[in-house]
């Protein structure tokens, strides 16, 4: 039995904004609830509602800039530089630049829209 498992065929998320979703690993893929990982393209103008998620986030930017929100700060990451918010962290999540942005979200424990706790 192999001590790895290399994932050829990431679970493309459906969603409505254009963003691109792909879960490599995580509940949608291999099942995993201690970590998810996600590689992401969120187009310009992009946003999602303010969330209170349960898991800790991890983002690393490949290309392109992403906005947060995060409680009542402002923090703009660009290429090369990567960002932690604790779980429990009130955030909202956007990209208002003109190009997109490429990045990587790492969730502990892994991301369920049960406990992103997405506002209205």
């Amino acid at each position: 039995m192999k001590k790895y498992f290399i994932q050829k065929t990431p679970f493309v998320v459906p969603t409505t904004d254009g963003k691109l979703i792909e879960e490599h690993h995580g509940l949608a893929t291999t099942n995993n609830s201690g970590i998810s990982i996600a590689h992401m393209i969120a187009p310009s103008g992009w946003s999602e509602p303010f969330q209170t998620p349960e898991f800790d986030e991890y983002t690393y930017i490949i290309k392109g800039k992403k906005q947060f929100i995060i409680e009542d700060e402002v923090v703009v990451l660009e290429a090369g530089q990567s960002i932690k918010i604790e779980k429990n962290t009130r955030i909202q999540y956007s990209n208002p630049f003109d190009e997109p942005c490429e990045y990587l979200a790492i969730c502990t424990p892994a991301f369920s829209m049960d406990a992103v706790n997405r506002e209205d």
